[in-house]
């Protein structure tokens, strides 16, 4: 392998070659005429072969550099137009834009968003994976995911989409008419549970409350056990058992009547939900649109009537 930079000298090449004249690619480069002359004689030391043939009132290729700029000629316009493209790319978002979720995530920050999205950039296509488990962006290819903020790494960065949340144990009317109501969190030990095990981790989450300052964790048993937080709501709506969940997830059934809470008192908060992505990745304009049009149908959703009723995450 030849030492040194294998390009360094084309593009004086290219300017000469296209222009017959040392002195206009040298204007063309910006350079003086000695410096042209000096880059294409150590261009052609490297080769080992005149590349141009000088008079003093022309210059024109030699075999060899009609050889070599037949090559290059092509290649150098293949590469123009690759920049000339991201150029492009740059002016209007494009290309495939990889979303990594949990299911909790999916009703609040991508059902509303991506019908916008689709009608203002057209040209950016959407994957989005659901997947409750925290992901490695760099290893499953994505651009950016959502989560609670307390699970991202310290290496992302973060765009805030919900205040923090408070976490609470909730039941149906049937469920608590049936069994009673806990009045502190020891009391859980003799109830049933929704019981959740998130993807990756495999651990069955146990529930987290405050007495004032001192944290406790319980390990409420229960007959049924999901991976789908969702699903987990669901069926303690239906009387199966009781459900540890945000207050942006149950805000509605709460209105309804479906679910009430109780250990009220012991709710501890948590960091909001954000949407995180890799250091220099919101210079992508595909995310920085997906970004804007997020934020704005998340604005839309927290002054409008609906918000106003039932409350927004």
């Amino acid at each position: 392998m030849r030492a040194g930079d294998p390009f360094e000298g084309l593009h004086v090449f290219l300017a000469v070659a296209r222009r017959s004249s040392f002195r206009a690619a040298a204007k063309d480069l910006g350079v003086t005429a000695g410096a042209v002359s000096q880059s294409i004689r150590a261009l052609e030391g490297r080769v080992g072969l005149p590349l141009f043939q000088r008079t003093t009132r022309s210059v024109a290729l030699t075999e060899a550099g009609q050889s070599l700029f037949a090559r290059l000629g092509p290649a150098s316009d293949a590469i123009g137009a690759a920049l000339d493209t991201l150029a492009s790319l740059r002016a209007r978002p494009s290309g495939l834009l990889k979303l990594t979720v949990p299911h909790k995530a999916v009703p609040f920050f991508i059902e509303p968003v991506l019908p916008r999205m689709r009608e203002e950039h057209p040209d950016v296509t959407i994957e989005v994976s659901v997947n409750d488990a925290f992901v490695d962006l760099g290893e499953g290819g994505f651009d950016a995911g959502i989560r609670i903020g307390e699970s991202i790494a310290v290496d992302m960065l973060g765009v805030r989409l919900s205040e923090g949340l408070r976490w609470h144990v909730a039941g149906s009317p049937s469920y608590f008419a049936k069994h009673g109501r806990p009045t502190a969190p020891s009391d859980l030990l003799g109830h049933a549970a929704i019981r959740y095990r998130p993807l990756g981790t495999g651990e069955i989450y146990r529930w987290e409350f405050v007495d004032e300052t001192r944290p406790i964790v319980v390990d409420v048993p229960g007959p049924i056990t999901v991976n789908d937080g969702a699903l987990a709501i669901q069926l303690a709506r239906r009387g199966l058992g009781l459900v540890y969940a945000p207050d942006f997830e149950i805000t509605r059934d709460l209105a309804d009547g479906t679910l009430v809470t109780t250990l009220d008192a012991y709710a501890p908060t948590s960091a909001g939900i954000f949407l995180y992505y890799a250091g220099g990745a919101q210079t992508q304009p595909k995310l920085r649109a997906f970004i804007d049009v997020l934020l704005a149908v998340r604005r839309e959703a927290s002054s409008g009537p609906r918000a106003r009723k039932h409350g927004a995450p």
